[in-house]
């Protein structure tokens, strides 16, 4: 199950921040997603042999905690969207495939000629959208 969903700017400026947990884990989450800054950085400008190639948008298992798993993307203009779920076993494909479209909705809300480069994101549609390519991961992942 998703907890939470991040995109973060080039220069590390949060452009949108959504939790899907019931529960008061807002700092907590915005923690985790501020952590996942440098592990993301690191990969980008540490790239490992065996790591994923620089071409590689999805950068998979960025790292565990106790209770979540993040997962990372980064985009060709250096947008990063991360992931956070409490579903200790889910699959490298159904990430990809929500990053897809996550990216996507973020294409269109960006796209949107009322919308200015690099402020947040405050669409109610891209937020609504969001929301439903989120329920639907979590029907994939128990499928």
């Amino acid at each position: 199950m998703i907890v939470c969903i991040a995109v973060v700017g080039h220069q590390n400026n949060p452009l949108y921040l959504q939790s899907f947990t019931e529960e008061d884990d807002a700092l907590k989450l915005h923690h985790i997603v501020h952590c996942s800054l440098d592990v993301i950085d690191e990969r980008v400008n540490n790239p490992r042999k065996s790591g994923p190639t620089l071409n590689e948008t999805f950068l998979g298992l960025l790292y565990p905690t106790e209770n979540y798993k993040v997962y990372g993307y980064l985009t060709n203009t250096k947008v990063k969207f991360i992931l956070v779920a409490t579903d200790l076993e889910v699959r490298d494909a159904d990430v990809r495939n929500f990053f897809r479209r996550f990216h996507s909705a973020y294409v269109d809300a960006v796209s949107n000629p009322f919308h200015v480069p690099g402020k947040k994101i405050t669409s109610k549609a891209f937020a609504e959208r969001v929301s439903t390519i989120v329920k639907s991961f979590g029907s994939n992942a128990t499928t």
